[in-house]
């Protein structure tokens, strides 16, 4: 049987290597155009994402106020751009109190984006939007 101190001994160090393990270079999980990226057409996309996206292509107005904001990439899960080059944008999930965990990021012009990303799951993955 473990002690006190043994007992925090050891659960300091799994929380060590979480915290390793979470700030682990995501090279390994990176994404993009050359590498692969899958893709999803426009109209597969939920209703909510197709409205959002068309928002977009509108300049607006959108529902919420982070809308439009700079994305930061820090997931590096997109191609390798300078800081400002991508937007996000929140589409809605009917019942939710928050804005949810889907959005659309996109690169380029905000009226005529290079390229939009789908994500259903608050950037853990993207999928580019093929028009």
């Amino acid at each position: 049987m473990l002690r006190g101190s043994e007992v925090k001994l050891v659960l300091t160090g799994l929380l060590l290597l979480v915290g390793l393990a979470v700030n682990a270079p995501v090279q390994a999980r990176e994404t993009g155009p050359a590498t692969g990226m899958a893709a999803v057409p426009l109209a597969e996309l939920p209703k909510p994402a197709r409205e959002t996206y068309r928002l977009i292509q509108l300049g607006g107005p959108f529902p919420y106020e982070k809308d439009g904001t700079v994305f930061g990439n820090r997931e590096r899960l997109l191609p390798a751009e300078k800081r400002g080059y991508y937007r996000e944008y929140t589409v809605t999930t009917p019942g939710a109190r928050t804005r949810g965990v889907q959005r659309i990021v996109c690169g380029g012009a905000p009226r005529a984006p290079d390229a939009c990303y789908y994500t259903a799951d608050h950037y853990t993955s993207f999928r580019r939007i093929e028009p």
